[in-house]
């Protein structure tokens, strides 16, 4: 599964990298990304800008909104068939931007936090998916959620499931009217050798701590 990452490139790196637009006085570099939180993607809906949907998605036919803190993750496998995410797949498809996930691995009876990214560090796009949901008080909130795949090699060391990173190349095909049958060839494991993780200070386990010190390594790199 995905159920934290970050995203804290600079504005000038995000707007080279991805070729859209950042509003400086709204973009905020976040180091510790959680559930139901509003977060950086790129909509099919406005491709050339960095837009802001709360994580954890709620299905436009929900009566209600706390359906979203079920939704954070879709199975690629299965996001075809299951009621809650074959629409959006179909119609509203998203890249969460990231420079780096989490994830926690079991030794014994603890859990130990390590942060995968990139073997350069540079920022990826995850592939997501999107809903609009309004309620009859006219609440409106645009919500997404992050398609997760098999483990590759790497990060079978720490987790049997991992978020789809999109190779660069595919990253605008995923968000343009490609068929459902070709946008999921898109969603298979990033190469391992393309990746990297390290162990982190357990400080990332609460989503109220989201300083840089957080990505910082506790351990030599693996």
């Amino acid at each position: 599964m995905c159920g934290r990452f970050s995203f804290s490139p600079s504005d000038k790196i995000i707007e080279d990298r991805f070729n859209i637009s950042v509003i400086n006085s709204i973009y905020k570099q976040r180091y510790n990304c959680a559930p139901s939180q509003n977060l950086a993607v790129i909509s099919n809906e406005a491709p050339d800008n960095l837009s802001f949907f709360k994580w954890g998605l709620i299905p436009f036919w929900a009566k209600d909104k706390s359906i979203g803190n079920k939704l954070i993750n879709a199975r690629a496998e299965t996001i075809a068939e299951k009621p809650s995410f074959k629409n959006s797949l179909k119609q509203k498809r998203c890249l969460v931007l990231s420079d780096g996930f989490y994830e926690w691995r079991k030794l014994g009876k603890e859990k130990v936090p390590y942060r995968i990214t990139l073997s350069d560090d540079s920022p990826f796009a995850m592939a997501g998916i999107w809903d609009v949901w309004k309620n009859s008080e006219g609440e409106t909130i645009k919500s997404f959620s992050i398609i997760t795949t098999e483990a590759n090699e790497l990060m079978q060391d720490i987790h049997h499931r991992m978020p789809v990173i999109l190779n660069p190349e595919d990253e605008r095909k995923w968000i343009s009217k490609i068929a459902v049958n070709d946008a999921l060839k898109l969603l298979n494991p990033y190469p391992s050798e393309l990746m990297k993780y390290f162990e982190v200070s357990k400080l990332v386990n609460s989503p109220n701590n989201d300083s840089p010190e957080i990505m910082i390594s506790v351990n030599k790199l693996l």
